[in-house]
């Protein structure tokens, strides 16, 4: 077992470099793709939605859903660009983002999720704990 181990790390170890790009790129991607999916402004679809729950200013919230899933997938991307305070807290910023909007798409979306186990197999719990790594982690490799 221990020559699979260090047979599988030499073929892995010139490709960790990118490991973290992988989960920046899906979750960055996906979710500015959620977000422009909802253009033009405001989603009308979501402001129907938003208003038959009694949601107050509907057509403002769902604009700011739209626009906010869009910037917080860039600034996943944008952030690991930046080697610097700033990436990092772009990087921190937006998974922050991504957990919120996702926590108010379950409770709001999909309530019943908490109380089954539907909400471990749906793909939206790993953006909101891809948002969760990003947020707690920022740009650190440690």
């Amino acid at each position: 077992m221990n020559s699979l181990n260090k047979s599988l790390d030499a073929i892995a170890k010139p490709f960790l470099g990118i490991t973290p790009w992988l989960l920046r790129l899906s979750l960055g991607i996906s979710f500015f793709l959620h977000g422009y999916g909802k253009l033009p402004l405001p989603p009308q679809n979501l402001v129907k939605w938003f208003e038959s729950g009694g949601m107050p200013a509907p057509d403002v919230v769902a604009s700011a859903v739209s626009i906010g899933e869009m910037s917080a997938g860039i600034g996943i991307i944008l952030g690991g660009f930046f080697a610097t305070n700033l990436g990092n807290l772009i990087t921190r910023l937006s998974g922050g983002a991504v957990v919120v909007i996702m926590i108010g798409a379950f409770y709001l979306g999909h309530p019943e999720w908490f109380i089954t186990p539907r909400l471990f197999k749906s793909e939206q719990i790993f953006l909101f704990t891809l948002g969760l790594y990003f947020a707690i982690r920022g740009n650190s490799k440690a």
